[in-house]
């Protein structure tokens, strides 16, 4: 399947061809995150001003899905259907009842009191710092929903609000009666209105054609330049070493970084960010090679859904940073975790440990026993030192006061608006609008994109495709939805032990 940026190419390449008449937007659920779908909607946008039409239809249209297709010029429901209009919603899981009732001492050292990433175990409700930041970012994303629907659909904004607050649309008659939708019909229905706004009879034949064929069908990506401007991806967890294949693993994007520095035709690199963070050392790393590559050529970063702690450690030096209202960003700060398993070994297992050392600190940080005094005031200095360093990174590459920098930071995450009005992102626009940036600091209109990493072979592809789904799948058939999200909590909580992490709050899914 294309990638997103894919798909923005796409959707251009059909503005220009003479072939494609029109877009068929089918709006039910929609997985995105609330950046992904800022590019859908530009990219839409731009497409219909070529002159060609956009038509969005859904059996249950969700709010996410719907902020898509509102820039549609027709929007549909079934009439037995339904338009999602609540307003926005996270919910976080809880697992410090299940740890005592282990007797397993999580031993949780952190830096920043919005740094919620961590409340999971030590909590049994958010605090009061999380329930103010999530709301304020619920908030905004809200607001931009209804702003964005109001502008594009002619209605009030109160009046969009006061639906959301009062339960006012529960059906597709409802979303019909308060304009959300142009009408209510089946999709034969639909298909048949754009058949005579093909000029075709109520039998002709539309070729309707995914994008994943047209992706293969046309020459879409060929970008012929003297230049080069080099588009490294980067998603996933920030890790040391290599990491796997959904990972920004610390050596893989520094040789990436470097091969790019080193490579005389690429005039500028421009770095796609969605990660929630994660390694503090490989954050530190990787920006250290941006840094040497900002030296020889403009560096660009562009942040998609997210890009948040880690993620903008490594990312705070570049030249430019562009975001979209819907990126997650921020949360500067820092954390770790050294469980104590001790009680549980001991009392619900049975079993005990002892050994020698030939130090008094030869053991440190052992994980079958508490923390010594001593122990717990090196792990915080570790901590705050960090922390320190991550702040100054920030203040060297914003250009602001370490002071300013801490009264921003403190672990809090913002949306891409504020991350704009505070000074962490420099711009608002998408990802072309960053390639586009980059191409005017490096001085060049005739250039190729070269992108890293590299696609994965078909069969590469499909195997590895195969085998996520189908494990993931069977855990979710065995555990069901709410043991799978513990499970995947627990998974992420194994995986920062005894590691210094920048990383956002677990599962932050906003419906």
């Amino acid at each position: 399947m294309p990638g997103l940026y894919d798909v923005i190419r796409l959707l251009r390449h059909a503005g220009e061809d003479s072939a494609i008449k029109g877009i068929y937007l089918k709006c039910n659920g929609d997985p995105n995150g609330f950046a992904t779908n800022e590019e859908l909607r530009h990219a839409l946008q731009d497409f219909k001003k070529t002159g060609k039409f956009v038509y969005a239809y859904g059996d249950g249209i969700t709010q996410k899905a719907y902020y898509v297709a509102a820039v549609a010029d027709k929007i549909y429901c079934n009439p037995k259907g339904d338009l999602e209009w609540k307003g926005f919603s996270t919910e976080m899981l809880y697992l410090k009842g299940a740890l005592q009732k282990l007797e397993i001492e999580p031993q949780i050292f952190y830096a920043g009191k919005f740094k919620s990433a961590t409340e999971p175990l030590r909590e049994e409700k958010m605090t009061d710092a999380n329930r103010l930041q999530l709301t304020e970012l619920l908030n905004d994303f809200f607001n931009r929903l209804l702003d964005s629907t109001a502008a594009v659909r002619g209605l009030d904004t109160g009046v969009l609000r006061k639906c959301a607050n009062e339960s006012l649309v529960r059906h597709a008659s409802d979303a019909l009666n308060y304009r959300l939708v142009d009408g209510l019909k089946y999709d034969d229905e639909v298909k048949d209105e754009m058949r005579r706004k093909l000029g075709l009879d109520k039998h002709g034949w539309i070729n309707f054609i995914s994008l994943g064929k047209y992706a293969k069908g046309v020459d879409w990506k060929t970008t012929p330049g003297k230049d080069k401007i080099c588009l490294i991806y980067a998603e996933g967890d920030v890790v040391d070493g290599k990491g796997e294949k959904d990972d920004i693993g610390s050596e893989t994007y520094r040789y990436l970084i470097r091969k790019a520095r080193f490579d005389k035709e690429v005039k500028a690199i421009v770095l796609r960010v969605n990660s929630g963070g994660g390694s503090s050392l490989a954050s530190e790393n990787i920006w250290r090679e941006l840094s040497l590559a900002r030296k020889e050529k403009p560096v660009i970063v562009s942040f998609g859904d997210v890009a948040a702690s880690g993620a903008y450690y490594l990312s705070c030096n570049a030249d430019s940073i562009f975001a979209l209202p819907g990126t997650i960003t921020g949360s500067i700060g820092v954390f770790t975790i050294i469980p104590n398993f001790q009680s549980f070994f001991k009392n619900k297992l049975g079993v005990t440990f002892d050994g020698v050392k030939t130090a008094p600190e030869a053991d440190l940080l052992n994980s079958t026993r508490p923390l010594t005094a001593a122990e717990r005031v090196y792990v915080q200095n570790e901590i705050d030192t960090i922390y320190h360093d991550f702040k100054s990174r920030v203040s060297e590459g914003r250009g602001r006061s370490m002071e300013y920098i801490d009264s921003i930071a403190q672990g809090r995450v913002w949306s891409g608006t504020m991350g704009l009005s505070l000074g962490l992102v420099d711009r608002m626009g998408t990802l072309q609008d960053a390639i586009d940036c980059a191409a005017r600091m490096a001085k060049t209109n005739d250039y190729r994109l070269v992108e890293y990493p590299e696609p994965k072979g078909f069969l590469e592809r499909i195997i590895g495709s195969y085998k996520h789904s189908a494990g993931m799948k069977a855990m979710q058939e065995e555990l069901g939805e709410e043991g799978m999200r513990t499970f995947l909590t627990l998974k992420k909580a194994k995986a920062m032990v005894g590691k210094m992490e920048t990383r956002l709050p677990f599962d932050l899914d906003i419906q």
